[in-house]
């Protein structure tokens, strides 16, 4: 059995998408699930004018909005090789949902806007990859649109994040006239015919020597002196860096167009690495063979509206997954049924019968598990627990109609558990929580969930709350006694001091250093 699970840990391919807002990541994903072959024609992102949505963009916020405002898996064959691709929010404001996901993956895709380069929410999100170590293909989008030159864009990788590049698909023509793609490794010219807004996958030929340069002239030399430079400057192609998260694999294309997306498959399929043993609480790595053990990164209520039902994600980290095996929570020790196991394209789902290190199973009205904690088979196991942001917007909530009051704590405790919101409880007044967000637009989601899946029109009102810091009992008593702090629960124990602004704050650690106020979070 250790072999098998050994075996089918290779073939697994877990990674993320992350970008800027519009820099093409949802129109990448969708143009990959097309030539993995699991659609056969690809819908626009917007779904504006009667198209159709994002195969991704399930949520129907997103559909309105043309946002992604919620993480989604998809899983799907690609070649010999199991792909779980876990698409991410690119708006700063559900960035912890996007450091949650790629808490759990092993590589990450970074989409850039061949117009705009590194943008301020890249530059976040690459910080947590950097943070974990965690390899990163780079992808530069919309080469078929007027922008920066390709060796504009790298300066600016370069400079801007201190990362190492090597060039393996390099584009070829003017800004805005993409020819074709220059492979690195094989030093052949790849063009692939446009279809209408790339909706189908056309022909594609490989042409080399008077036959690349009868279709590119001189800007096929052009290229290959840019990527030369590039080598120079950087050492050229190493596996090892790219693994340890020192040096980018670079790409270019047009998600739109279908330009590159095959090769950048075949890139996460040949460079990206497969799962490896992952660290414990107490220090020690967990061996890949070892008994099933998996990390909860993402909990997803109301997937389908018409059952309630609620998904809760977990991430294999070793051993095989059987579908009916109980398995424990590490948090208090009672048993997970696993009889409603699945794994999911967007909103749709299959019954998963069993999963390798590096899948992702969705385990169906797991109501009890919470975002961070570990699920074992066997004897005790535990990974470190995911932090949570520290929110940034405060809100008081209310239901407008008191006789929905049940149905108000439901949605609440729901989406908390979930990780949209952070709700925080003063005395036990579940009636009136305070809505703690990392940004703006998560408070526009609570209410529009609330609204949608639960009945309940929310009241959001202000409270005067800037800052908020993990404290103690002992020092919750000593506020409490100094007046004018106050003192809330949050759901996974965490007893948090709330200030009306941080001059208070630094004010009262500098007049009394021994309370315990300690960050959120700190990357």
């Amino acid at each position: 059995m250790s072999s098998d699970v050994v075996t089918e840990a290779a073939r697994r391919r877990t990674f993320a998408i992350i970008s800027h807002p519009d820099a093409g990541k949802t129109t990448l994903t969708e143009k990959l699930l097309l030539y993995a072959g699991v659609v056969q024609s690809a819908g626009a992102v917007k779904a504006r004018g009667g198209r159709t949505a994002a195969r991704s963009d399930w949520m129907e916020m997103e559909r309105e909005r043309g946002i992604s405002v919620s993480s989604t898996v998809l899983q799907f064959p690609y070649g010999d090789c199991m792909m779980n691709l876990l698409d991410t929010p690119g708006h700063k404001d559900f960035s912890e949902d996007t450091y949650r996901v790629l808490t759990a993956v092993d590589a990450a895709v970074m989409v850039l806007d061949s117009a705009k380069g590194i943008e301020p929410q890249t530059r976040k999100l690459f910080e947590v990859c950097r943070a974990r170590n965690t390899p990163i293909i780079t992808f530069l989008n919309k080469q078929d649109r007027p922008g920066l030159t390709p060796l504009e864009l790298a300066d600016d990788i370069a400079n801007t994040l201190d990362l190492a590049l090597a060039p393996l698909m390099w584009p070829v023509g003017p800004s805005g006239a993409l020819f074709g793609l220059l492979d690195t490794r094989q030093d052949v010219l790849i063009r692939a015919d446009r279809t209408a807004r790339g909706a189908f996958i056309g022909d594609e030929e490989t042409l080399k020597g008077d036959d690349a340069i009868a279709l590119a002239g001189a800007a096929l030399g052009q290229a290959r002196e840019e990527c030369e430079l590039l080598d120079l400057s950087y050492g050229g192609w190493d596996q090892e860096a790219f693994e340890s998260g020192q040096l980018s694999a670079v790409l270019a294309g047009s998600a739109l167009t279908n330009q590159g997306v095959r090769q950048l498959l075949d890139a996460l399929v040949s460079i990206a690495p497969s799962p490896t043993p992952r660290e414990q609480v107490d220090g020690a790595m967990r061996p890949l063979d070892a008994p099933f053990a998996g990390i909860v990164f993402k909990i997803q209520a109301n997937v389908d509206p018409s059952h309630r039902d609620q998904m809760a994600f977990v991430r294999a980290c070793s051993g095989r997954f059987e579908r009916g095996e109980p398995l424990t929570q590490s948090s208090n020790g009672r048993v997970v049924t696993t009889k409603h196991a699945a794994s999911v394209l967007g909103q749709e789902r299959e019954t998963v019968e069993e999963a390798f290190p590096g899948d992702i199973v969705a385990l169906v009205n797991a109501r009890n598990l919470r975002i961070g904690e570990t699920v074992y088979a066997g004897p005790p196991v535990e990974f470190p627990p995911l932090p949570r942001f520290e929110p940034e917007v405060f809100a008081s909530a209310r239901p407008l109609d008191v006789s929905k009051a049940k149905q108000f704590r439901t949605g609440v405790e729901q989406l908390d558990a979930e990780g949209v919101i952070q709700a925080l409880i003063e005395d036990g007044n579940h009636s009136r929580p305070i809505i703690a967000t990392v940004g703006a637009l998560q408070m526009d989601v609570f209410k529009h969930r609330m609204r949608a899946e639960y009945n309940v029109e929310v009241e959001l009102g202000g409270n005067n709350i800037q800052v908020v810091r993990r404290t103690d009992a002992a020092t919750a008593q000593k506020l409490r006694e100094i007046g004018g702090i106050r003192i809330a629960d949050r759901s996974d124990g965490a007893l948090l001091a709330l200030f009306e602004n941080k001059y208070r704050l630094e004010r009262l650690q500098r007049d009394e250093p021994s309370l315990t106020l300690k960050p959120m979070v700190d990357l």
